[in-house]
């Protein structure tokens, strides 16, 4: 069973997610908070599997929610929501830790898979995102820090290609095709360098590429 709190300001939304999630057998809504506040609050004390954050709410909004959740070592990973695909905040969002963008347009199905795979330990980023993300990641990439430089040498030449690999946005399946390697051990590969570098998920892994400078833009 997946445990999910919603975070929402606008009841319509929290009814229509709730509803969505008692459809599945294997969700299960475990609360629901209206601000950033209550969210970070209700997170600490019910430790949902996924929290399906929106971003603009009033007082603290969802992303400095987002940041206090994963800076709080708990294990509940954040799942964003917005209404705009150009949204300034998607980077940001990423970048406070979330594990997953969807858009609220999503497709159900979309949005029922999101949550089963970021509760899995995946990383979810809606479709047509990905390429707006690196562009900001190249207009705002700060320089190295000794810690980023550290993890990066721990990397042994195999793991730094599978997270370069990671960064291309290749799936596991992709990786194991391209390097001629097995699935089972691309699995085992990415596990090694999300440990190493201190990553919670793929894409906090692809934002460790993009900062040390191992990948670039194209």
């Amino acid at each position: 069973m997946t445990t999910v709190l919603i975070v929402d300001d606008q009841a319509l939304q929290r009814l229509g997610f709730s509803m969505l999630m008692e459809q599945h057998a294997d969700l299960s809504v475990v609360g629901e908070a209206t601000h950033g506040a209550e969210a970070v609050r209700m997170t600490a004390e019910l430790r949902p599997d996924v929290v399906l954050m929106d971003v603009r709410m009033p007082g603290m909004d969802g992303i400095e929610a987002t940041r206090r959740i994963v800076h709080s070592g708990g294990r509940s990973r954040v799942l964003v929501l917005t209404t705009f695909d150009l949204d300034e905040y998607a980077y940001d969002a990423l970048r406070a830790g979330a594990s997953g963008f969807l858009l609220k347009d999503a497709l159900p199905d979309e949005l029922v898979a999101g949550i089963r795979a970021v509760a899995a330990g995946d990383a979810v980023i809606a479709p047509g995102l990905t390429r707006k993300l690196i562009d900001a990641f190249t207009e705002r990439m700060p320089g190295r820090t000794p810690g980023q430089e550290h993890r990066l040498t721990a990397l042994t030449e195999r793991e730094r290609e599978v997270l370069i690999a990671m960064a291309t946005g290749w799936s596991n399946t992709e990786i194991a095709e391209r390097l001629c390697l097995a699935e089972s051990t691309v699995k085992s590969h990415v596990s090694r360098v999300l440990a190493k570098i201190g990553a919670r998920d793929r894409v906090q892994a692809v934002i460790f590429a993009y900062d040390t400078g191992l990948v670039k833009p194209a």
